[in-house]
């Protein structure tokens, strides 16, 4: 039985109310979960960024920059932390911008405890896939890098449809050596077969035309 090695999750709590923050940091300790809080934007600005899952609960309003504003500097600092925004003086137009600009939620206060967790987990699970995406990506590419400038060649021809024999005839080397490439190919990627490895190169933006 292997076990999941995985960072342990946390949860940034943002709101300038002392109050709020101690009860959202024990509710989230209550069930196991990390918790950071900050009383502004700028606060959470200074700290380092854990490497681990991690969603944020934020108030709308905060002193100096408003949580929708700070929302929007997250987002083009590329820091892609899943949002749960919670406000006392939430109206519709709020709401929509909040969860157009990709929030997980949107509570009114008082809120449920309950709401409140499910909320969080969900966003959790929102960072824990874009991080393994992230991760599946960068593995790919090093994979895809680990190839010579003629396997990459072969894996961009063969993964276009061309057959051996054509292959051959393009690039001007024999068929035996072009399976001898492709062979490598397969293995350097850790591709199972042709469509596993058409995958990895669409997911490589590798694909060309057949000529």
């Amino acid at each position: 039985m292997s076990v999941r090695n995985d960072p342990q999750p946390i949860v940034f709590v943002i709101d300038d109310d002392l109050a709020v923050r101690e009860g959202l940091s024990s509710l989230f300790r209550s069930v196991g979960l990390q918790v950071k809080a900050f009383a502004s934007a700028a606060e959470f600005l200074q700290s380092k960024l854990p490497d681990g899952p991690s969603c944020m609960v934020l108030d709308v309003r905060l002193p100096g920059l408003s949580g929708l504003d700070f929302q929007s500097e997250l987002a083009k600092a590329n820091i892609q932390i899943p949002i749960v925004f919670m406000t006392g003086h939430g109206d519709i137009p709020m709401t929509v911008r909040a969860m157009k600009a990709g929030a997980v939620e949107f509570l009114p206060k008082p809120f449920r405890d309950q709401d409140m967790l499910d909320a969080v987990q969900a966003g959790l699970e929102q960072n824990r896939d874009r991080r393994k995406r992230t991760s599946d990506s960068s593995k790919l590419k090093a994979s895809f890098d680990s190839l010579t400038a003629r396997e990459q060649e072969i894996m961009a021809l063969v993964t276009a449809g061309l057959m051996n024999k054509q292959i051959a005839g393009e690039v001007g080397i024999s068929e035996v050596t072009v399976k001898l490439h492709r062979g490598n190919v397969m293995r350097k990627m850790g591709a199972k077969s042709l469509a596993d490895l058409v995958r990895m190169a669409d997911a490589l933006g590798l694909r060309r035309q057949e000529p």
